[in-house]
């Protein structure tokens, strides 16, 4: 059906670049994929990501869901805690959306080698996909006319995006984050933990077992210091901002630091190159969004191109129709997580009784956990249609 097309040029095989490039060849697509790093290298990164239902529906779509479910973490209940405030909300199976209950689950751990090793197999094995990694992705862009569609999935610091010079506006966060998988004692393994504490956000998201990733947004030198710290030193101040009866055993990996930025291309195509992920735009990791909102970025631009008419016309109308498409769910994601950092990593007393108050009716009221679950689980721009079954 595709075969007449120009192949499609994809920069970065991250969870978010494989995605697409696996989508694309199951229709058709000859998909050409590069990558500075080798697959080694690309599967290699220690760390985990937290999946939500719209990325459940997606992996689903591509057929992936199912072998990736003896790799997945479920957990079944997401405390939300205001340490300053010490008030606590627990969102449970029965604030899902009525077409999310049949999971059995509020979302998803996943670890990052277990996915991109899968990923990995799969692109071997396709017959539509040439994969140049690692020395044999030097290959220059000599002109983005030789592909019917470039699609730069190259992460926040782009070569694609600074070589075509796309406009980009980004604001640094005085916070970092840390990350490191953490063994603890005696934890029921399906709770994961978002606290709000003064100098950032900490979410604790199970690996399965006692296994739990941990990410710490604090000031970026504290977190540089904390990630130079020796294990039993690192644990000990773990200890010390940890939610009450979770007591860290053993340190499982070497703690990462890095920046924190809210980041937006105003325009996230230019002729027939498209930005997708945070090749595009960047959020605060609070609440886990960051990489579901890249693949909903995946999958808009899998669906248009896969659509009749694109197809029937060719691919020439797909990087507008994208754009258009994502702006309001990359904006209200950016929005609201920018919103989140700033409202409780502030001890002004009315913003205190701001949040007591918000935290007091989502305890309080069903349909407000439903509500900020749904916006949390499958985007913003789904409280504004019915979600598919």
């Amino acid at each position: 059906m595709t075969g007449s097309l120009a192949p499609i040029r994809i920069n970065g095989a991250g969870p978010t670049g494989s995605l697409l490039a696996i989508g694309l060849a199951n229709v058709g697509y000859s998909i050409h994929l590069f990558d500075p790093l080798s697959a080694d290298q690309i599967c290699s990164r220690s760390r985990a990501y937290a999946l939500t239902h719209s990325s459940r529906r997606f992996l689903t779509r591509l057929g992936l869901w199912n072998e990736l479910a003896p790799f997945l973490s479920p957990f079944k209940t997401l405390s939300l805690e205001d340490r300053a405030i010490n008030r606590t909300v627990d969102f449970t199976e029965s604030d899902l959306h009525s077409s999310n209950r049949s999971s059995r689950a509020v979302g998803w751990i996943l670890d990052h080698t277990s996915l991109m090793k899968l990923l990995m197999s799969r692109l071997e094995r396709s017959t539509h996909v040439k994969l140049y990694l690692g020395e044999a992705s030097s290959q220059p862009l000599h002109s983005i006319h030789d592909f019917g569609l470039v699609i730069a999935a190259d992460g926040p610091r782009s070569p694609t995006r600074s070589q075509l010079k796309f406009s980009w506006w980004s604001h640094a966060y005085s916070q970092g984050c840390l990350t490191a998988k953490v063994r603890f004692r005696n934890i029921d393994s399906e709770t994961a933990f978002e606290c709000f504490r003064p100098e950032g956000p900490l979410a604790i998201l199970p690996l399965g077992n006692s296994d739990f990733q941990v990410v710490w947004s604090a000031p970026l030198d504290r977190c540089r210091q904390l990630a130079a710290l020796q294990a039993s030193a690192f644990l000990d101040d773990l200890s010390t901002i940890l939610p009450r009866g979770l007591e860290p055993d053993a340190l499982l990996d070497s703690p990462a630091a890095f920046p924190l930025e809210i980041s937006l291309a105003p325009k996230l195509h230019q002729d027939n190159v498209v930005l997708v992920g945070e090749s595009g735009h960047r959020c605060h990791p609070v609440g886990g969004q960051g990489l579901n909102l890249c693949w909903r970025d995946a999958e808009t631009l899998l669906r248009l191109m896969t659509s009749a008419s694109s197809i029937r016309r060719g691919l020439k109308a797909v990087p507008t129709r994208y754009t258009r498409g994502r702006y309001l769910d990359v904006l209200s994601v950016g929005f609201a997580t920018d919103l989140l950092v700033r409202l409780f990593s502030n001890r002004q007393s009315a913003l205190l009784l701001v949040r007591r108050f918000g935290l007091f009716m989502l305890k309080h009221s069903p349909w407000m956990r439903r509500v900020s679950l749904q916006a949390m689980s499958d985007g913003p721009c789904t409280l504004l249609h019915h979600l598919p079954k």
